[in-house]
């Protein structure tokens, strides 16, 4: 390179941060999570939010109900936990549990501040990439929203996360439907009753790809189990050889 070349090189290189460093300057970067100013933009989130989000990403789970467990505690697959549960769902990949950071994050996320997928498709693409079942998935179904939610919320955030994640070979499929508007689970007073309230609340589409296949749900958060439950039950009765599960985070981390 000739000696102008270089000198134009270094020009525009000092150009850049000098724009840089005003953007800092006039657009100090917030964090996505808390809305506070960060010293450098591009990190998505704060020093405080990452520690606080750290937190709640321990690796120690049951991998059949996803709620915390240490190791020692599980017997032939199966923890203190869920002993005793009927859960249709072959296995379970979760990135944390549903506190502190990553719950104002998933909240947020679901109510508008799309933003936020960036951070939360890594979250879930790692838990995913970590998990014992990745090579084995066929699809990917995002769990569906009943049609009166999608119009008023306008986007399904677990499609959006289906839609981030990294695999070889597996692809999204949205031929999974809620065919009856539901009450939100949270609201249900008892186990039973958040059975009750999704029970046939859902349905696979005409000339569907689940026959045979190996089927990966993702959702954001799983609380009790019963909506994963329903749709497992619902795609087996459907034709699809096993059923796994991917969340960001699982709540009831004392529930029995």
């Amino acid at each position: 390179m000739c000696a102008r070349g270089r000198t134009l090189n270094g020009f525009r290189r000092t150009a850049g941060d000098v724009v840089r460093g005003l953007g800092h300057l006039l657009w100090p970067g917030l964090c996505m999570n808390c809305r506070e100013r960060m010293p450098e933009a591009g990190s998505g989130l704060c020093g405080e939010c990452w520690e606080k989000l750290i937190s709640v990403c321990g690796p120690d789970y049951c991998l059949r109900c996803g709620r915390d467990v240490s190791p020692y505690a599980v017997c032939d697959g199966v923890c203190p936990n869920c002993r005793g549960e009927e859960i249709h769902f072959d296995g379970i990949a979760r990135a944390g549990v549903y506190a502190e950071s990553l719950r104002g994050m998933v909240l947020a996320f679901k109510n508008g501040q799309t933003e936020l997928d960036s951070v939360l498709i890594s979250l879930a693409d790692s838990a995913l990439q970590a998990c014992s079942f990745t090579s084995e998935i066929d699809l990917f179904v995002p769990v569906p929203l009943h049609w009166r939610k999608r119009l008023i919320r306008g986007y399904n955030q677990s499609h959006l996360l289906a839609r981030g994640l990294k695999h070889q070979s597996a692809r999204t499929s949205a031929d999974l439907a809620r065919i009856r508007y539901t009450e939100a689970q949270p609201t249900m007073p008892t186990l039973a009753a958040r059975a009750r309230n999704v029970a046939g609340a859902f349905a696979v589409r005409y000339r569907h790809p689940f026959t045979g296949r190996r089927v990966c749900l993702v959702d954001d958060v799983k609380t009790t189990g019963a909506t994963l439950n329903e749709y497992a039950k619902t795609l087996k009765e459907a034709g699809a050889a096993k059923v796994f599960a991917l969340v960001l985070a699982v709540a009831g981390q004392n529930a029995g």
